[in-house]
């Protein structure tokens, strides 16, 4: 298998060299040469594998020969003995119409650790097998920055940065982040948004002297291998529901901020995985809904809500999702983002705004409809929402029809978002691991919210 880029102007590499790239050298996002198309009999195959096992089936597919099958086995099987869960990311019913894929079973209790414990084991893997220097630079809403540190806290050859919000993202969050004390992580809260943070990031990517003199690898979605460890779920999760006799049509559900977790979505549903509809939902930073509704794309005024972690405006896995919808036409899709680089603003014809609507549904949830939807499912069934997972249930409540079954993603423990769940009077126990936090000490660095201002610190540090 080999990656280009959404802009056409990265010669074809393979996987090593895709995951060390991150950010396409030509400032575009790098996507598989083609999508393997898998057959009924290898799903049929595929459902009675553990969720190891199917992880290695899916990656041997965008890996190749690239890696040892033995070698690949056993980043796998190391990355994923590290959650709490046998099942790594169970399923869990909560009534007929509607199923929740527990994904925060992992070491931060967070969805992002199923793609970013393999990807620090991969990077570990290739920075010994290369004799290669591993810089990660990120940023993070609030989850990426934890599950990424604990992905490579202490191992050699690698140093990471993480970049995010400053007074932006919850306070468990912030303590995952600043209580790690190894001599390889840094930590930056920058004066601004998310969106800053990752403005910044794809700015310092696309100085591709400075990334290649600092040897900068990334480990935010916009590196390939996050969206492909993210496919396996949607694959997991649907054979599970196909084992308990579910035969109606199953949708997912997926709260998403960066586009991120629903297009891996949207590549196991073209890959061959027959879900019936992908809803993205929304807070009320709703730049997404309005795209899937209007065919526009736009930001607009940034909103605090309570679920943080989507209170984005520009997402960044939106241009491979465009370069699909452009029928794989990079030139298409470099003058659009152009476009969007001078003027702020892409809008579509009524002939593609109709591909995006059979591809999703769309809705976006305000902060009250989180809230009581925190509180409905808390008094009916005894289920805890983080306010994320939340929007994605209440869009799954509006947008499934009849005779249809939800699968909803949870893509964080409640414990890390006490903040609203107190709103509503509701007390929560803290695990053991988050509970600990509130005795460490904390290690961060307050910058700007320049370029220049991360780079000044950036030297000091790689």
């Amino acid at each position: 298998m080999q990656y280009i880029s959404t802009r056409g102007q990265v010669a074809p590499i393979g996987f090593i060299d895709a995951i060390l790239m991150g950010l396409a050298d030509d400032g575009g996002l790098l996507v598989p040469t083609h999508l393997p198309q898998l057959s009924q009999e290898t799903l049929a195959a595929w459902q009675k594998l553990s969720y190891s096992e199917l992880a290695l089936e899916v990656f041997s597919l965008f890996i190749g020969d690239e890696i040892p099958r033995e070698d690949l086995k056993k980043l796998v099987d190391d990355s994923y003995a590290t959650f709490r869960d046998p099942a790594v990311t169970p399923v869990r019913k909560i009534n007929d119409n509607l199923h929740v894929l527990e994904l925060f079973h992992g070491p931060t209790f967070a969805f992002k650790d199923i793609a970013l414990q393999f990807l620090g084991n991969l990077y570990s893997y290739v920075s010994g097998k290369t004799n290669s220097i591993i810089h990660i630079l990120g940023a993070t809403s609030g989850d990426t920055g934890a599950s990424a540190i604990e992905g490579v806290r202490g191992k050699e050859g690698i140093r990471i940065c993480i970049l995010h919000p400053h007074g932006k993202v919850s306070k468990v969050q912030e303590l995952q982040m600043t209580t790690i004390d190894d001599a390889n992580v840094l930590n930056l809260a920058v004066e601004g948004t998310f969106d800053d943070c990752q403005r910044i990031i794809k700015e310092l990517f696309a100085d591709v002297e400075f990334k290649h003199h600092y040897h900068l690898r990334a480990i935010n979605s916009i590196n390939i291998a996050r969206i492909l460890a993210q496919t396996v779920y949607y694959f997991y999760a649907y054979f599970r529901l196909a084992e308990q006799g579910v035969t109606a049509k199953v949708n997912f559900s997926v709260p998403t901020g960066n586009f991120g977790d629903i297009f891996a979505g949207y590549l196991a549903q073209k890959m061959g995985l027959p879900i019936n509809k992908l809803i993205l939902a929304t807070n009320e930073n709703n730049i997404l809904e309005r795209f899937v509704r209007e065919g526009i794309y736009q930001p607009g005024e940034f909103r605090g809500t309570h679920s943080p972690s989507m209170d984005i405006q520009v997402a960044s896995n939106f241009e491979r999702y465009l370069y699909y919808l452009c029928g794989e036409d990079a030139s298409a899709v470099a003058s659009i983002m152009a476009q969007f680089k001078n003027e702020g603003r892409i809008e579509i014809g009524a002939d593609k705004l109709a591909l995006v609507q059979a591809d999703f549904d769309a809705y976006g949830v305000q902060n009250e409809e989180c809230l009581d939807t925190i509180s409905s499912y808390y008094g009916e069934y005894s289920y805890l929402l983080d306010p994320h997972t939340a929007c994605g249930v209440a869009a799954g409540d509006r947008k499934s029809a009849e005779g249809e079954v939800t699968v909803a993603l949870s893509t964080a423990h409640p414990a890390k978002f006490n903040e609203a769940i107190e709103l509503r009077k509701i007390e929560q126990t803290y695990p053991e691991q988050i509970q600990a936090l509130f005795n460490k000490q904390q290690k961060v660095t307050v910058v700007g919210g320049s370029n220049d201002d991360v780079k000044d610190e950036l030297v000091k540090f790689f």
